[in-house]
């Protein structure tokens, strides 16, 4: 596919420009410059032709501190996997010294950019980016990505170097429902960008022992013995009271909110510290969101063991978190891959058990031979369930017909929930009971 990659430094208004370009909100904007870290990817169709739009962290060439280092890396990565670049600049700052070492940067290379001058909010600016001529382009594509302004003319633009291949229809769609969308959530720190990376075999998002260092959702495709998955890696979710920066604020905001763009979700704890009370916290989001989820204890080649300390940590965390009981526990290394592969398998297994269906028929048959029989004794009325019926898929829903208007008791909800697991399965996957009277004859 045709890749399209903004670069710029800090807070010229890449992150602004790709939201724009691919017509949603998913890279997080603010006047902080540095809040784009790792590559965003995200396919854009725009007039029957569709390309990949690439944002990137905010360029600094020679600053050797760890994260803009690594962001320069990544930039690079991007730079060399485009077609087209997009150098930003901004016409507020005017000419930068920083603009000018990444133009150097890019004519060196011989890579195809295009000088798109961005913040032209009022016709009047236009004639402030006359200085910007002295880079060498023929031509500069002044915007306001913010107001949606020159953006059709850079539009044009980009459309007239896609090749005829990539346009709607002629290929697959990455964005269809045959990929399993997985998002990797956690507190800080835990080895979530670690975990992205193994599975993609790359350096796809930037790692440091820094907490927080992913702030965007990043989106990855990957494709494995003919099954694609959408790989969702998010910043660390921390306890409330400790989001004290709006951006940070902001990130959890942007986490919880891609919970729901989930198929299964990869809840990951750190071995070396335990399940905590966050742990459970964040499993409750998504547990609440109606997701499939897996339990990954990363970081098991830092502790010692023996072979009951999977059981001792397992029992501990099903103490904290016993709404999770149906969730499967895999203990693994991002680091190392130790049993990496094996989550991939047990992703396959939620996703088909979420999206299980049965006849009505096949659960009353359920209800007179499986449940009513297994009811515990010493009950003073009949089996409250008079038939049931399944509505939806993702998670698996089921409205419970009963005799009486009065609320089922928790224990017979936990009941019928215990036997439709021991019956059909529904694994790593939520299971909801809804209630409904059964209307009385006149």
């Amino acid at each position: 596919m045709y890749r399209v990659a903004i670069i710029g430094r800090p807070n010229v208004g890449k992150s602004t420009l790709f939201n724009r370009l691919i017509r949603k909100r998913k890279a997080i904007v603010g006047d902080m410059p540095g809040i784009t870290r790792d590559r965003l990817f995200e396919v854009a169709s725009w007039d029957g032709k569709r390309f990949e739009v690439i944002d990137t962290g905010g360029l600094v060439p020679d600053d050797k501190e760890i994260i803009p280092e690594m962001i320069l890396q990544q930039a690079e990565i991007a730079m060399e996997e485009a077609d087209l670049i997009l150098f930003v600049v901004d016409v507020r700052s005017g000419v930068h010294h920083l603009d000018e070492s990444l133009n150097a940067l890019l004519r060196s290379q011989g890579k195809d950019y295009l000088l798109i001058v961005n913040k032209v909010d009022v016709p009047q600016v236009e004639l402030e980016t006359a200085p910007f001529y002295a880079f060498g382009v023929e031509t500069l594509y002044p915007v306001s990505a913010e107001h949606n302004l020159g953006i059709s003319f850079l539009k044009e633009k980009i459309l007239g170097g896609i090749p005829e291949s990539d346009e709607i229809g002629g290929v697959e769609e990455t964005g269809g429902r045959n990929e399993i969308r997985v998002t990797i959530v956690g507190r800080p720190n835990v080895g979530k960008s670690s975990l992205l990376n193994r599975f993609l075999g790359q350096e796809r998002v930037i790692v440091t022992d820094l907490p927080g260092t992913t702030r965007d959702p990043v989106d990855s495709l990957l494709r494995l013995d003919g099954q694609s998955y959408r790989l969702i890696d998010t910043a660390g979710i921390r306890r409330k009271g400790k989001t004290t920066e709006e951006m940070e604020k902001l990130c959890v905001v942007m986490a919880r909110k891609n919970l729901e763009r989930a198929d299964v979700v990869l809840l990951l704890i750190d071995a070396t510290e335990g399940a905590t009370k966050l742990d459970a916290t964040i499993g409750g989001y998504a547990h609440e969101a109606g997701k499939s989820i897996i339990i990954v204890v990363n970081k098991w080649d830092l502790i010692a063991r023996d072979t009951h300390t999977a059981i001792r940590l397992e029992k501990d965390f099903r103490l904290l978190m016993k709404f999770l009981e149906y969730a499967p526990m895999i203990f693994v290394s991002a680091k190392t891959g130790q049993r990496v592969t094996k989550i991939l398998e047990l992703v396959q297994d939620a996703y088909k058990a979420r999206l299980m269906r049965f006849p009505t028929a096949e659960l009353n048959k359920f209800l007179a031979l499986e449940a009513k029989p297994k009811l515990p004794t010493g009950r003073k009325t009949g089996f409250p369930v008079k038939y049931m019926a399944q509505v939806k898929v993702a998670p698996p829903t089921f409205v419970c017909f009963t005799r009486t208007s009065r609320k089922l008791h928790f224990s017979t909800q936990r009941f019928l929930v215990n036997r439709l697991r021991e019956k059909y399965g529904f694994f790593a996957t939520p299971v909801r009971l809804l209630q409904r009277a059964s209307r009385k004859k006149s």
